[in-house]
């Protein structure tokens, strides 16, 4: 799956943006939309009424990363505006089993994410009440940053448990992926690839969704022969 994240797109036409990569023939699973408050990270990016207006706005499903405070508080919301998938950050949840539950209550798919120096032995028990760990392969908070490879080893982790049974969760990874590290994340068994600047900053986005999807299920084809 590809997730292009419009943190990378034109915000001032973002209807636009999601249509050129999103809807019938366009390549992208998901669109990934990243709620940034300026608390838990440093900067600042749009929030729920923009995100009600963007459901307006295409049927792709929206995939909303919050890397805000509070997420217990403010999380639901975006679940009930029709959210497909609502993704909060474990290092900001008081109570992530309660919150997973709340979020599936109000019809979304719940996602934990956790950045890349939080262990994931931390929150084996608690991803079991959840549909998608994201992992996190920068320091959130801004795009465009390189790729930090070590991070893998939690995607490693990750997905031996989904595989044996013990998780059953999708699989993401948010940060820094281009046509060669989607190769290094597909080989250590990611499932939905987020990518901002790959997408949006190619002359064809949607040429560059199928491109990205080809590099990963070739590898992942690889991997599994």
């Amino acid at each position: 799956m590809i997730a292009p994240s419009i943190l990378s797109a034109d915000f001032a036409r973002l209807s636009e943006e999601m249509a050129a990569v999103g809807g019938p023939g366009r390549g992208a699973d998901w669109l990934h939309v990243d709620v940034m408050d300026a608390h838990f990270v440093p900067n600042l990016t749009l929030g729920l009424p923009v995100v009600e207006s963007l459901l307006r706005s295409t049927d792709t499903p929206l995939d909303c990363h919050l890397m805000i405070d509070a997420p217990d508080r403010w999380a639901p919301g975006y679940a009930e505006a029709g959210a497909h998938n609502v993704t909060v950050h474990a290092e900001a949840a008081e109570d992530p089993v309660a919150l997973a539950k709340n979020l599936r209550a109000a019809g979304a798919k719940a996602g934990l994410s956790v950045k890349p120096d939080t262990p994931l032995e931390s929150y084996t028990d608690v991803l079991k009440h959840y549909d998608t760990l994201l992992v996190m392969s920068v320091e959130p908070g801004f795009g465009g940053q390189k790729f930090i490879e070590r991070v893998l080893e939690k995607v490693r982790a990750a997905r031996r448990m989904v595989d044996t049974g013990h998780l059953n969760l999708l699989v993401e990874i948010d940060g820094g992926i281009n046509s060669d590290t989607i190769e290094q994340a597909a080989e250590a068994g990611v499932d939905c690839f987020v990518a901002g600047s790959a997408v949006y900053g190619a002359e064809d986005p949607v040429r560059a969704v199928e491109g990205l999807r080809a590099r990963a299920l070739d590898t992942s084809a690889h991997g599994s022969a």
